[in-house]
């Protein structure tokens, strides 16, 4: 199958396209830089420049493939509702290029868009109210689109997707306890975060897009909830720093943007997802790869 990937040279979509190639899959990279194009060009993978923001574009790529993989966003965290917008008008546009046509489409969701305080199922709908809610309406497009002919499904990603390279949330926690000479919790820190392996994450978007079923949510989740507490004494330990408590008041001055993030409490299940594809995650725990990977000089 030639698959269209979007995020090609990110940390979740350079996985996909390692997992795709050994399953012997051939792959379309979408590209935004030159230095993107080069990469890719370097790994062998074909290149189609472009952006989310140019739909013509993203519906091109999409047309010149068996199926899509889409797993770009733009991170901007001073405009949450513009980077939706933009990933909602992308999803439509290669959702247009496919109706019809009965080929897979998989988008990328976050646990985190579920109501928190329960452990969210893939049948949990997004939690309209919750701070994630700016990936609801791509959501709902996705599996809208499977009335249209396309197979379009959708994978939630937990908040932390580790492995060693990880450039996102756990690394940053490290390097804000360096910053502030403290690892620090909100609160009694029993609040809890869902994750995965990157690699665990690359298999299950493989697995859906070879045998997903139309309109259908999955969970990349390999641990339901680790407490956030246990991520910052692990933190603590590893750059010999006090552990403590600080409150949800001084959470945004201590951990600027992340704080809200680190507030959650959005444990999630991945039952339905392991049943369904035989999707089973052997990749290193979050705790454990925290202390093997993300402490280098």
């Amino acid at each position: 199958m030639k698959v269209f990937v979007t995020g090609a040279t990110g940390w979740v979509g350079s996985a996909i396209i390692t997992e795709l190639l050994a399953a012997g899959h051939e792959v379309l990279g979408l590209a935004r830089s030159a230095e993107g194009a080069e990469l890719l060009a370097r790994r062998g993978i074909a290149v189609h420049r472009g952006e989310l923001s140019d739909t013509d574009s993203m519906a091109a790529g999409a047309r010149a493939c068996d199926g899509v993989i889409h797993t770009a966003f733009i991170h901007d965290f001073k405009d949450f509702n513009a980077a939706g917008e933009t990933d909602r008008a992308a999803i439509a546009a290669m959702g247009d290029a496919l109706a019809g046509t009965g080929k897979p489409l998989i988008t990328t969701s976050g646990s985190a868009l579920l109501k928190h305080g329960t452990v969210g199922s893939e049948d949990d709908g997004p939690d309209r109210g919750g701070p994630a809610q700016h990936r609801t309406a791509s959501e709902e497009l996705t599996l809208a689109l499977a009335a249209r002919g396309v197979r379009s499904s959708l994978v939630r990603l937990p908040p932390s997707v580790h492995g060693d390279g990880d450039y996102g949330f756990a690394p940053r926690l490290v390097d804000i306890a360096r910053a502030r000479g403290v690892s620090a919790y909100i609160g009694d820190g029993e609040n809890r975060w869902p994750a995965v392996h990157r690699f665990d994450a690359a298999r299950l978007y493989r697995l859906v897009l070879e045998h997903g079923m139309a309109g259908q949510r999955y969970h990349a989740i390999a641990e339901q909830g680790v407490a956030t507490r246990e991520i910052a004494a692990t933190i603590g330990k590893e750059l010999n720093l006090p552990v403590v408590s600080i409150s949800a008041a001084e959470a945004p001055e201590h951990f600027g943007f992340l704080g809200r993030f680190f507030a959650a409490d959005c444990p999630a299940s991945s039952t339905q997802t392991r049943q369904a594809l035989n999707w089973q995650p052997t990749g290193l725990k979050l705790i454990e790869d925290l202390a093997l990977h993300y402490f280098r000089s």
